[in-house]
C-alpha cells in the first residue's frame, strides 16, 4: 500500500540517512554506532576547551559527540575504552571529523587512483623480462565448415586461419555473429549494446587490409565483445548499473585501443553485473547458455555467456575476485585472469585499484595466448601497469615443469571431472609435486576489496543514489558500501599486512613448482591468488549433474532433477607465468576432449 503519508515517511527516512552520512560522523569508524545512542536518550557534554589533535590543530566545529556516543560505537569496533580515555578523545575528535568532511568535499572521480600502488612482486625477486612472442603448436586446421553454427563455435585459432587464408571474410564472419546475436541474445541477455555499424565498418577495413597484404596478425578481422566496464569512444559504457545507464564514453580504453591496432572488430559491449558484481545488470539478468534457467555468474557475465554461446570470436572480461573465472566456469568458456598489472586498465571503471585485472575469455586454451599477446603491455596511464613481455611456446616440453597439487583436493569433495583431470595429468607424464596450502583466515582479506570499492563509489552512498541499484539484498553493493564505513582504518592496514604474509607464502610455494592444478576454488586459491596477483586459467573439462544456480540475489527456479552442465578445471601459474599455465591447460584440454562440446540454443 502506498499513500501520501507513507511517501512522506520514506522521504523523512531518506533525508535522515543522507544527513547522517554526509555529516561526516558515520565515516569515523569509532563513532558510527554512537549516533543511535545519542538520538535515543542520554546526552553528556564533552569538554569545552579543545586540544590540538594528532592530525592538526584544534577544531572550531562542534559535532556534538558525547561519551555515550563513543561507548556505543566501541561495540561495533570490538574495543573497550575506559571513561578517562573516552573523555580524552572528546578533546580531539571534532578535528578528526573535520578532516574527513574535507576529504568528502573533494572531487574524487572514478579514474583517480590512490597514491599507494599495489605491486605483486616481492623485493629481491627476479621475474625475468620475457620477449613478446607467441608460437602455437602445430595442428591441422580443417577447411571452412559449411555450417554457420560450427563456424560460430570454432576456436579463435581456426577463425584466424580461415580469415588469413581468405576462406571467409571478416565482414561475412561479422554478419554471421550479428545474425546469431539478434536471434539468441534475447535468451541470454548478454549484450547491453550491439555496435553493428561500427563492426561492419571495422570488418570492411580489415578485409581491405588483408586483401592488400597488410595482415596484422591472428586477431585481424575477428569480431569480439568487451565487458561494459571498458570505454569505447562514442559508445554507451554503463558499468551495468542503473545510476550510469545513460553514460556514453568519450575515449577508448587501452584494451580497445590495443585490439583496434590488432585489427579486431568490436561487435558490442557485453553485459556486466552492476559495478562488477554478479550477473544482474540494469536491464536484465544474463543467462548460462547451457542452462537458461540460471544466471551466467559474473561479473563478466556477458563475456562468458556470449563466448560460450557462440556469439563472438572472443571477449574481454575483468576480474577483482572471480569475475573472469566464475562466469567462465558457469558457462563452459575458457577464462584467463592474467598477472596483476600485466594488462592496462586505463579507460575502465575502477572498482578496487589493488585488485582489478583484465583478461580474455575464449573457447579454447591457446586462444587466450593470442588475445593476451595483443593486450599485454605497460601503460603509463595505469599506475599499476608493469612492463613484462609475454612469451608462449606451444611446443614446450611440459614434462619438464614441476606441477603442484594435493591429493586431498581430489577426494570426496571433488567431482568425477576433477579426478579425471588429475588422471589425465598423470597420463601426460606431468611431474606432479605434492604441496600444502596452509590453513589461513583468507576471508580477513575481503575488507580490502570492500573498502576500496566503497571509496571508489562513495558518492553513491552519500547521495542515496545507491537506492537506484537493481540488486538491494544484504549481499549487494549498497549494503556493503554502507557497512564498510564502520570498518576501522587500523584494521584495514593490518589486513594489508596480512596480504603481504599471503604473498610471501605463495611465493615460497612457487619456488618449488612451476604451476598448480586443481578445482577452480580449491583451498581458497581463487581468492588467494587474486590478492597475491598470480594468474589463473579455467577451462571446460567435463559434464556434471547439479541443481540450477540462480542469478545473484534471486531465488532458484524449481528443478525436479539436476541439470547436466559443464564443469571447469584450473591451472595457476607464478607471477608472469601464464605461459606455463596455458601449456599445461592446453594439454589437459586435449585429453579431456571437451573443447568442441557446445550448448544448443
Amino acid at each position: 500500500m502506498t499513500d501520501e503519508s507513507t511517501n512522506n515517511n520514506e522521504e523523512k527516512f531518506e533525508t535522515s540517512r543522507r544527513t547522517f552520512l554526509t555529516s561526516g560522523v558515520s565515516g569515523v569508524a569509532v563513532l558510527g554506532a554512537g549516533l543511535v545512542a545519542s538520538s535515543c536518550g542520554q546526552t553528556q557534554e564533552g569538554p569545552k576547551d579543545k586540544e590540538p589533535g594528532f592530525l592538526g590543530g584544534t577544531s572550531d566545529s562542534t559535532h556534538n559527540i558525547n561519551l555515550e556516543d563513543l561507548k556505543s560505537a566501541e561495540k561495533i569496533m570490538g574495543i573497550n575504552y575506559s571513561h578517562e580515555e573516552r573523555t580524552q578523545m572528546l578533546n580531539t575528535i571534532d578535528n578528526q571529523i573535520d578532516n574527513m568532511l574535507t576529504l568528502r568535499s573533494l572531487d574524487h572521480s572514478n579514474d583517480l587512483m590512490p597514491a599507494t600502488v599495489f605491486d605483486p612482486r616481492l623485493p629481491g625477486k627476479s621475474y625475468g623480462a620475457q620477449e613478446n612472442l607467441v608460437s602455437l603448436r602445430e595442428i591441422n586446421i580443417p577447411s571452412l565448415p559449411l555450417s554457420e553454427e560450427v563456424i560460430a563455435f570454432s576456436p579463435l585459432v581456426h577463425l584466424a586461419h580461415w580469415i588469413k587464408s581468405k576462406q571467409i571474410t571478416s565482414l561475412q564472419l561479422t554478419e554471421l555473429y550479428l545474425k546469431r546475436i539478434k536471434a539468441i541474445d534475447p535468451k541470454l541477455e548478454c549484450f547491453v549494446t550491439v555496435t553493428a555499424e561500427l563492426a561492419r565498418k571495422q570488418a570492411t577495413m580489415a578485409d581491405s587490409e588483408i586483401t592488400s597484404g597488410n595482415y596484422r596478425g591472428p586477431l585481424h578481422g575477428i569480431p569480439y565483445g568487451v565487458k561494459d566496464l571498458m570505454d569505447a569512444d562514442g559508445t554507451p559504457t554503463t558499468w551495468g548499473a542503473m545510476p550510469y545507464k545513460d553514460r556514453v564514453a568519450t575515449r577508448n580504453s587501452a584494451v580497445v585501443e590495443k585490439l583496434k591496432e590488432a585489427g579486431a572488430v568490436l561487435i558490442g559491449k557485453t553485459t556486466c553485473g552492476a559495478l562488477a558484481y554478479g550477473d544482474i545488470w540494469w536491464g536484465g539478468v544474463t543467462r548460462n547458455p547451457w542452462s537458461l534457467g540460471e544466471g551466467s555468474s559474473g561479473s563478466s557475465a556477458g563475456s562468458g555467456s556470449s563466448t560460450a554461446g557462440g556469439l563472438v570470436g572472443f571477449s574481454i572480461g575483468t576480474e577483482t575476485l572471480g569475475s573472469i573465472i566464475s562466469p567462465s566456469a558457469r558457462c563452459g568458456a575458457t577464462g584467463l585472469r592474467p598477472t596483476f598489472g600485466r594488462v592496462s586498465r586505463f579507460g575502465g571503471m575502477s572498482l578496487c585499484p589493488s585488485l582489478d585485472k583484465l583478461g580474455p575469455i575464449c573457447r579454447s586454451v591457446e586462444d587466450t595466448a593470442l588475445v593476451l599477446s595483443a593486450i599485454n603491455g605497460q601503460d603509463d596511464r595505469d599506475p599499476s601497469s608493469m612492463s613484462h613481455g609475454f612469451n608462449y611456446d606451444g611446443n614446450m616440453d611440459i614434462k619438464s615443469l614441476r606441477v603442484g597439487y594435493n591429493q586431498a583436493w581430489f577426494g570426496d569433495n571433488a567431482s568425477d571431472v576433477d579426478r579425471a583431470c588429475l588422471a589425465a595429468a598423470k597420463k601426460l607424464g606431468l611431474n606432479l609435486v605434492e604441496i600444502e596450502i596452509p590453513e589461513m583466515p583468507i576471508n580477513s582479506l575481503i575488507p580490502i576489496l570492500s573498502a576500496e570499492a566503497s571509496a571508489m563509489f562513495e558518492q553513491l552512498t552519500l547521495t542515496n543514489k545507491d537506492d537506484l541499484m537493481r540488486w538491494q539484498s544484504s549481499r549487494a553493493w549498497p549494503n556493503s558500501f554502507r557497512e564498510t564505513r564502520f570498518f576501522s582504518a587500523v584494521d584495514l592496514i593490518n589486513a594489508d599486512r596480512f596480504r603481504r604474509k599471503i604473498m610471501i607464502m605463495m611465493d615460497k610455494i612457487f619456488e618449488s613448482v612451476d604451476a598448480i592444478i586443481g578445482p577452480n576454488s580449491v583451498n581458497g586459491l581463487l581468492t588467494i591468488t587474486n590478492y597475491t596477483g598470480q594468474p589463473q586459467l579455467s577451462f571446460k573439462a567435463g559434464f556434471v549433474d547439479r541443481n540450477i544456480s540462480p542469478a545473484f540475489g534471486t531465488e532458484p527456479e524449481t528443478s525436479p532433477t539436476p541439470k547436466r552442465v559443464t564443469q571447469n578445471f584450473s591451472v595457476w601459474g607464478p607471477l608472469f607465468g601464464e605461459n606455463n599455465a596455458i601449456a599445461i591447460g592446453r594439454a589437459l584440454e586435449s585429453e579431456m576432449n571437451m573443447r568442441d562440446k557446445n550448448p544448443t540454443l
